[in-house]
């Protein structure tokens, strides 16, 4: 294995951009693809830029400088679970290197795994228990790995039993300690204890060549982390993905692509299998010069729904937010087809609720509650109200329909899942009069506070992309309605200002499902008011809201006395959506789309939406593994 220097230049994109500089920069970013069979060869986009620390493949040791998403975590790495956001082979839930699901006691303070027999790690040694063992204590010892928190905080003990059993003791009960070993994005990936155990520092180990338990081994890689190749094992049977079948590429490039016009073009011509993400208007653009490219949806809108949750986020220490009239009056004051066509240019998939309308989603949670939020009643002070409009997806669809034809599904079923199922109604004078109970009044054109002060706040936004877009629309139908709305590009929004609770309102996410299953402790367990901060102090990951609710601490604590699979998480789940639009601590707007798109000119079986939606075609997801046992060549050379 060596490294190789880059030996393509794209002609092409160098006359697209008229640069020097960019033609250089393409240059030095293209692998060497006609050393390639191209009918054996997949190519795929790694979001990232370039890794700062190339040669690194630690991914134990956090801020090593490694890539994240660069082929290693989703070709091999491995772990005990997996669970796909969208509706999985046979079922969203993998069991990968565990042999069955997880065996908790009675009150859930341990957990017993089987583990699969008969897989070998890429340099030909079995995994047995004493690699997750090893894995587990590690981390524990070694303060500054990935897992060492969690793993510190839970674990009493860990132990093989045999070969193939381990058991944990916890410190405390805990009914989603396995969630800790399920990729969503990523996971608590297994070390090998036979390489590890010899090396003196383990976080000063780089891990290069990598040993994994996954289908493909490194073959070569950019030393200035442009791309990365990987070759298909000859004991790729000998793997957890066996299962699902053999990989079918012999070979996958990760290319780091950072001008989204390059990704396009590249696809156009035939050097790229799988974009990662696209601006809508570049998804447009690359609909319109390939027939044999496309995107999750086979039309408009295209776009692949994330499992998370573009919202307004209100600063719940702040005292402007603490009365839900006044979060509900910005919520009727907002015109939801404005802000999909300024942000998505339509093609939002738009949620009034607080759950993603992605992967199982809508099955679980939008098309069961469509019912009661059309008969939700609000009481303004002055009257009652039902505020839902479940035709706002079906407007948004119209509205776009000139202009792409019969790109835009006319299905009404359809249409739901692409654009959402409804959103609340713009209703000024439902919203005047909330305001109004809440004891503010207007001068003129502007509200004022009980206080006697100007109602106006700052909306922290991202810096681009469709979520600034968003908050720049949301924050302009707030002012044009009388309040002093500044939308701000905030640079720090994830790294500071939420979670340093730095802000009044913002636009961003604090929702973050599994998607492939309707369990909701992937985020809800830290929204719990033992977890929330101080003012000022630094708040847990996710409750970037600060909200505190008694029946929310109560669905919570149930949550965790109940086991994943129980039907009984759904009930749940419900319950949290109802107190949600009940109280309104944040606006649900809409799922996170990811133009995501891939071309058919070498490689068929991609998950589609309307027809297999097996996985999430998005690029840097280790689920999308199992992608590959799907993919079969087309023979063209």
């Amino acid at each position: 294995m060596g490294k190789l220097k880059t030996l393509l230049a794209s002609a092409l994109v160098s006359l697209a951009f008229g640069g020097t500089a960019i033609a250089q920069e393409e240059e030095a970013a293209a692998p060497p693809l006609n050393e390639f069979p191209r009918e054996e060869t997949l190519i795929i986009n790694n979001p990232e830029p370039p890794a700062i620390n190339p040669d690194m493949f630690n991914m134990w040791v956090a801020g090593n400088g490694a890539a994240w998403s660069n082929g290693l975590h989703q070709l091999v790495l491995d772990t005990l679970w997996f669970i796909d956001p969208d509706a999985g082979l046979d079922g969203a839930l993998y069991n990968q290197l565990a042999k069955d699901v997880w065996q908790y006691n009675e009150d859930f303070t341990e957990m017993t795994v089987q583990l699969r027999e008969g897989i070998l790690w890429s340099d030909g040694e079995e995994f047995t228990a004493d690699d997750v063992v090893f894995t587990v204590e590690t981390q524990m010892e070694t303060p500054g790995m990935v897992w060492s928190a969690p793993f510190s905080q839970y674990v009493e003990s860990v132990e093989a039993v045999d070969d193939y059993t381990v058991h944990f003791k916890l410190k405390e009960p805990n009914s989603r300690f396995h969630s800790i070993f399920s990729v969503r994005w990523n996971g608590a990936w297994i070390m090998p204890e036979h390489i590890f155990s010899e090396v003196e520092d383990v976080t000063a180990f780089d891990f290069n060549p990598p040993v994994g338990l996954g289908p493909y081994t490194l073959h070569s890689y950019d030393p200035n982390g442009y791309w990365y190749i990987w070759e298909k094992r000859e004991d790729w049977d000998k793997t957890a993905l066996a299962e699902w079948g053999e990989p079918g590429p012999k070979y996958v490039i990760y290319r780091s692509i950072p001008s989204t016009d390059s990704r396009l073009i590249d696809m156009v011509n035939g050097d790229l299998d799988m974009i990662h993400d696209l601006t809508p208007e570049g998804m447009f653009s690359l609909i319109k010069q390939s027939e044999i490219s496309r995107g999750w949806f086979p039309g408009f809108p295209y776009a692949h729904p994330d499992p998370t949750l573009p919202m307004v986020i209100f600063n719940h220490q702040n005292e402007k937010f603490q009365d839900k009239r006044v979060r509900w009056a910005l919520a009727l004051m907002l015109d939801a087809r404005a802000i999909s066509m300024a942000s998505y240019r339509g093609a939002a998939t738009l949620s009034a609720i607080a759950i993603p309308p992605t992967g199982t989603h809508p099955r679980d949670y939008h098309a069961p509650l469509q019912d009661w939020l059309i008969d939700y009643e609000l009481d303004t002070g002055s009257r009652t109200i039902k505020p839902y409009d479940p035709t706002i997806g079906l407007q948004v669809a119209d509205m776009v329909r000139p202009q792409f034809g019969e790109e835009v599904p006319t299905d009404e079923e359809a249409i739901r899942t692409a654009f959402g199922y409804g959103w609340w109604k713009q209703d000024v004078e439902a919203a005047t009069e909330l305001l109004e109970a809440a004891g503010f009044t207007k001068q003129g054109n502007q509200w004022m506070m009980p206080n006697g002060e100007p109602f106006a706040f700052t909306l922290n936004t991202f810096q681009e992309g469709v979520i600034n877009r968003m908050g720049t629309m949301i924050a302009q139908q707030w002012s044009q309605q009388g309040i002093q709305v500044t939308a701000e590009a905030d640079p720090e929004i994830y790294r500071s200002t939420l979670p340093l609770g730095q802000y009044e309102a913002a636009t961003a996410w604090s929702i973050e499902t599994w998607g492939g299953d309707p369990d909701l402790s992937f985020f809800l367990d830290s929204w719990h008011s033992d977890y929330v901060a101080e003012p000022g102090e630094r708040q847990p990951h996710r409750n970037w809201q600060r909200w505190k609710n008694p029946k929310l601490d109560e669905i919570i604590e149930e949550v965790r006395k109940t086991e994943f699979t129980d039907p009984r998480n759904l009930e749940l789940g419900h319950e949290f959506v109802k107190l949600m639009v009940e109280e309104m601590p944040v606006i649900p707007v809409m799922s996170f789309n990811v133009f995501s798109a891939y071309d058919t000119r070498y490689w068929t079986g991609f998950p589609t939406a309307e027809e297999n939606p097996y996985a999430n075609i998005v690029t840097n997801w280790a689920n999308s593994k199992y992608i590959l046992t799907q993919l079969k060549p087309t023979k063209q050379q």
